[in-house]
């Protein structure tokens, strides 16, 4: 500690300056404690709100199985915002005690695995050597798909006669502190309902069919708490996404409701990801309550670059801040090919032949480097790509305005330059079907969620699909990566965390004996 200046030896000058040191310093803690405060009221006043929704009176127009999932995503919120709370009074004075309902003892024919945690060193620091005088016991709920199993961790107790000191293994830290889950449970449960489409409820009843039924208010409680512990690597994913400089973008509404309000309105999730051609196989999903244009200028905020995506106007407003706009192959063709289901056109047959003609030559030139796939480009799409051009301005002065024919050929003429940009650089796909591939999970997902019960649920949703998608982009396996990642969490350095993103995290290695 550094000593206290004598101020009988201070100058007025160097008095004034100190002075004016402690008021910063006061005025600076002051402006923390005041914005921490507020943080705490909200998210003190969102549990009050949560905790009525959840035990106040039910909707008539929510039936049993819409009841079940608002309930499990309220608790699920309700335990996010909890651990977001311990976070923040996690440097106060410790809290009062709290009392902790007495837990039931796990089923005793369940298998068990004996983990011994003893000190690295038997030896006292007075020179004695330590003798073993008993041990604490612990339980951990684990899962393999079909049967529980339950890790015993035993922590031997070491005392030294000579001078009674007491020497114990730390409890291995865990993502939730004094639970009974395993990350291999908590990694389960998570890709079952982010990956697998299966709700809490169903989870409960498949684990009771295993020989143990946890509750869904339990599991949601779990998949919240998981939520708020993963939301770095996401923050982290997103950082190394907005380094590539050619980026997929697209989205898809989810429904969400509004507790209290008796109905659902469209919320949409935005997703962005590298292109097949990157050495980065990354996906990050962003849920916003709207689909407005500002929220993805927001997470693009500061990034620069070609942007594939489709012709919505919620990206146009980035066009003019150093964002190139690449456009959509795929969508111009399906003007035509919808053309042509319809009346059997002549002149749609004749545009998907052209454009068919530059996806060939897209797939031969799939597997090459940026430079070489560029130079097929120019020699054989860009010939093409201007006759196409051509093409369609001369037949577009033949159809009526108005016309099913005119639709078709104005939608590729209005964006052609755009259309066409991928002809000028190797690194840039022709469309945006990767994109949409990406963003298939949430379709499949709306069938089995019908809904996101609150913004908060939307955004854990979007940041444990995150991960469990960019998972299997690497080739990885969700689960076994996620039950790895939160194993490593609780001790992981926060300079470290990029290790576990899924384009870094590599299998854990068994050992054959």
């Amino acid at each position: 500690m550094s000593q206290r200046p004598d101020l009988n030896q201070l100058s007025a000058d160097q008095l004034r300056a100190l002075v004016t040191d402690l008021f910063d310093r006061v005025e600076n803690k002051d402006r923390a404690l005041v914005h921490r405060d507020a943080v705490i009221e909200k998210l003190t006043h969102e549990v009050a709100i949560l905790k009525r929704h959840k035990f106040a009176r039910r909707s008539e127009q929510l039936d049993a199985v819409q009841g079940r999932l608002l309930d499990e995503l309220i608790d699920s919120d309700i335990a996010a915002i909890e651990a977001e709370l311990a976070q923040l009074t996690a440097a106060e004075t410790p809290p009062k005690p709290k009392i902790q309902p007495k837990r039931a003892p796990l089923p005793p024919e369940l298998p068990r695995t004996l983990i011994h945690h003893e000190p690295e060193n038997t030896q006292c620091r007075c020179g004695c050597q330590l003798k073993r005088i008993g041990e604490d016991v612990s339980e951990k709920l684990d899962y393999v798909p079909g049967e529980f199993t339950v890790e015993r961790h035993i922590r031997g107790k070491w005392a030294c006669e000579q001078c009674e000191t007491l020497t114990q293994a730390p409890v291995p830290p865990q993502v939730i502190n004094k639970g009974i889950p395993t990350a291999g449970l908590l990694a389960q449960v998570l890709v079952a309902k982010y990956s697998d489409h299966l709700p809490l409820y169903r989870q409960e009843r498949i684990f009771g069919r295993a020989g143990l039924a946890i509750p869904r208010s339990t599991l949601a409680e779990w998949v919240g708490a998981c939520g708020v512990q993963l939301q770095p690597l996401v923050n982290a994913l997103r950082n190394a996404l907005l380094e590539h400089g050619v980026l997929h973008a697209d989205e898809t509404p989810v429904s969400m409701l509004a507790p209290g309000k008796k109905k659902t309105h469209k919320a949409y999730v935005w997703a962005y990801c590298t292109t097949p051609f990157s050495n980065l196989k990354a996906v990050v999903y962003d849920f916003a309550p709207t689909r407005a244009g500002e929220h993805a200028r927001t997470f693009l905020e500061g990034w620069q670059g070609k942007l594939v995506c489709d012709d919505y106007s919620g990206y146009k407003a980035g066009f003019g801040n150093g964002i190139t706009e690449i456009g959509c192959m795929a969508h111009a063709r399906r003007k035509f090919y919808d053309l042509h289901q319809a009346n059997q056109s002549q002149i749609a047959a004749q545009a998907l032949e052209y454009i068919g003609q530059l996806y060939q030559i897209e797939r031969e030139a799939k597997d090459l480097p940026p430079d070489k796939r560029q130079q097929i480009r120019n020699e054989k799409a860009r010939p093409i790509a201007d006759a196409l051009h051509q093409w369609m301005l001369a037949h577009r002065q033949k159809v009526p305005d108005g016309s099913g024919t005119a639709r078709a050929l104005d939608y590729s003429l209005k964006r052609w330059t755009a259309l066409t940009r991928y002809l000028d650089d190797g690194a840039v796909p022709i469309d945006n079907n990767w994109m949409e591939n990406q963003i298939r999970p949430w379709a499949l997902g709306r069938s089995n969620w019908l809904f996101a019960g609150s913004l908060r649920s939307g955004q854990r949703a979007a940041a444990v699909m995150t991960l469990i998608q960019s998972a299997k982009l690497n080739g990885h396996d969700p689960y076994a990566y996620l039950k790895d990642v939160l194993t490593k969490l609780p001790t992981q350095k926060n300079n470290a965390i990029d290790e576990l993103l899924p384009h870094n995290w590599r299998p854990v290695s068994i050992s054959k004996v």
